[in-house]
C-alpha cells in the first residue's frame, strides 16, 4: 500500500487519480486503512529503533576482522557521510542533534540513518547467513523484525555476473534489514555468525 500526497497546484492530477481509483477499484479496504492508521501512530519511534540499532550493529561491523567493508552512510568512515546528513529532514537532524554525545552515540562515530546495512564478508557468506539466530534469511526490507540476504543470489540473482562485478555484487556482500529488537541482541547474533563463517571458510 503506498500513499500520495500532492499540493494544491496540482488539484488537476488529483482529479485524474480519484477517477482511476474509482474505475479502477484501487482502493484500500476500512480494514486496511485503520492498519496505516494504527502503524503510522508508531512510525516515528519504530524509525527511531531501526536507526539506532543500524548505527549499533554497523559499528560492530566495522571493528570486526571478519568483515572488510561496511556500507552505512551513518558511519563516518562512509565516504558520502556529509551527505547523508545533510539529506536528512529537519526533523531529523532535530532528533539526531539531540542525542547525547556521551555513552554509545558519538560524533565519531557516525549517527542513525536508517535500517539497512550492507557489508563485505572475509568468511563464508553462506554460512553467516545460516548461523543468524535473529536475522531471518528474506529479501524483503522487512518490517519491525530482522532480516538479511545474499543479493549475488537473491535480489540480484537475475542480474548477469559480468554487471554484478560492476556494481559491486559480489558473493561476500551480504545486506542487512535492522529491525527493532534489542540492539545488543542482534550485535551479539552478528558477531556468533561472523565467528561461525570464519570457521566455515577455513
Amino acid at each position: 500500500m503506498g500513499a500520495a500526497i500532492l499540493p494544491a497546484h496540482q488539484t488537476p492530477y488529483a482529479h485524474k487519480l480519484r477517477f482511476l481509483q474509482n474505475a479502477i477499484g484501487a482502493v484500500p479496504s476500512a480494514y486496511d486503512c485503520w492498519l496505516v492508521q494504527r502503524g503510522a501512530k508508531t512510525l516515528g519511534l519504530r524509525m527511531k529503533t531501526h536507526g539506532t540499532n543500524a548505527l549499533l550493529v554497523a559499528r560492530a561491523l566495522e571493528k570486526s576482522v571478519y568483515v572488510k567493508d561496511v556500507i552505512y552512510p551513518g558511519l563516518v568512515t562512509h565516504p558520502r557521510h556529509a551527505l547523508a546528513y545533510a539529506s536528512l529532514s529537519p526533523h531529523a537532524k532535530r532528533w539526531i542533534d539531540s542525542i547525547p554525545k556521551e555513552g554509545s552515540m558519538d560524533d565519531e562515530e557516525g549517527f542513525p540513518y536508517g535500517g539497512m546495512i550492507s557489508f563485505r564478508i572475509r568468511g563464508n557468506a553462506k554460512a553467516f547467513l545460516t548461523a543468524t539466530k535473529l536475522f531471518t534469511l528474506a529479501e524483503s526490507l522487512g518490517g519491525v523484525e530482522s532480516l538479511a540476504e545474499l543479493p549475488s543470489e537473491m535480489t540480484h540473482g537475475s542480474v548477469p555476473e559480468e554487471e554484478r562485478a560492476l556494481l559491486g555484487i559480489g558473493d561476500d556482500l551480504i545486506r542487512l534489514s535492522v529491525g527493532i529488537e534489542e540492539g545488543e541482541d542482534l550485535v551479539r547474533d552478528i558477531e556468533y555468525a561472523l565467528r561461525v563463517a570464519a570457521t566455515a571458510s577455513e
